[in-house]
């Protein structure tokens, strides 16, 4: 079996030396040829990912970086790890998605074995809006192929749960959810991540899995907000917040401890959020408290500033 992993930042590349290190031979392909030319020296662009781990994976044959899209059709499975930031609007941008499917829809009907076609398998990880892999990519992926996705090639939607830096989970170890747009898709899907992953939890659709990866996000952006807003409110009545996380979070049931910052960081929790209150303004819904918590949390480095202030005054 080989694989692809389309865009090599801190979500595919660790993807894609996870399948490597599992004895599945891995085309890395990215637009950035300085990041290909990097990685086929056997050296890293990413702190939290050590160069021994690239070396030894492009020394085992199992790893290669490339820009030559044209190589899909080398391979059985497509994952596609790329960027879905927010537009100056403060909507989705899945234009990365699009020209992802774009790119490899040419190549979905190339033939592995001389005597049948292998129905290929697309699986988009990056987060996003439900409703983006079986509706926007998979029309993207059949008007460039002329295939139909759960005929000729299989689709689906598994999201990366990547928490940079973490030593106590890795990509091997954190469950990996995962919807496809038939049930032929997603047994396919179970197949190819069982083989480099420890635990699999297989859902009832792409969509499932998508508002599962929201879900999670929104839950750490409302409840950091909480906490954020408790900070300032218990400072005014000169109480200690941290006494009052560390007390609460003895309790053995029904309370999570969250702590205090100067608002959110990090590529995922300021962002994805926003892509489901854009969603739910098609279904006339409002998204109330994601607005809230990203209020409070855009708030929070004023806040820190004037305290430091006063501190330093």
């Amino acid at each position: 079996m080989k694989i692809a992993v389309i865009g090599l930042g801190y979500v595919g590349l660790p993807l894609g030396l996870r399948f490597a290190e599992s004895n599945i031979s891995v085309l890395g392909l990215d637009v950035d040829q300085a990041k290909v030319d990097v990685l086929n020296a056997g050296q890293t662009y990413i702190k939290h990912i050590e160069a021994d781990r690239i070396t030894s994976a492009y020394d085992s044959g199992l790893f290669e970086a490339s820009t030559d899209f044209s190589r899909i059709e080398e391979v059985d499975a497509m994952l596609i790890c790329v960027p879905t930031p927010l537009n100056k609007y403060r909507e989705p941008d899945i234009s990365y998605i699009l020209k992802s499917g774009e790119a490899i829809a040419p190549y979905l009907a190339k033939q592995n074995d001389a005597q049948a076609p292998i129905a290929k398998l697309v699986v988009l990880e990056s987060t996003t809006y439900p409703g983006t892999t079986d509706t926007d990519l998979r029309a993207v992926l059949e008007v460039g192929s002329g295939l139909k996705a759960g005929v000729d090639f299989h689709l689906a939607f598994s999201p990366e749960r990547e928490d940079p830096g973490r030593k106590d989970h890795s990509v091997k170890t954190i469950p990996k959810v995962m919807g496809g747009y038939t049930e032929a898709c997603l047994e396919r899907c179970v197949e190819l991540y069982s083989l480099a992953l420890d635990a699999i939890h297989p859902v009832s659709s792409c969509r499932v899995a998508e508002a599962t990866k929201l879900t999670e996000n929104i839950f750490r952006s409302v409840n950091i907000a909480l906490v954020n807003e408790l900070k300032m409110v218990f400072h005014e009545m000169n109480i200690d917040v941290w006494d009052v996380i560390n007390a609460a979070a003895t309790k053995p049931f029904g309370y999570m401890p969250f702590f205090p910052g100067p608002g959110l960081g990090g590529h995922c929790i300021p962002i994805d959020p926003f892509y489901l209150t854009w969603k739910a303004r098609e279904y006339d819904q409002h998204t109330k408290f994601i607005e809230l918590a990203g209020e409070v949390n855009t708030s929070m480095p004023d806040y820190v500033i004037t305290r430091v202030t006063e501190a330093l005054n």
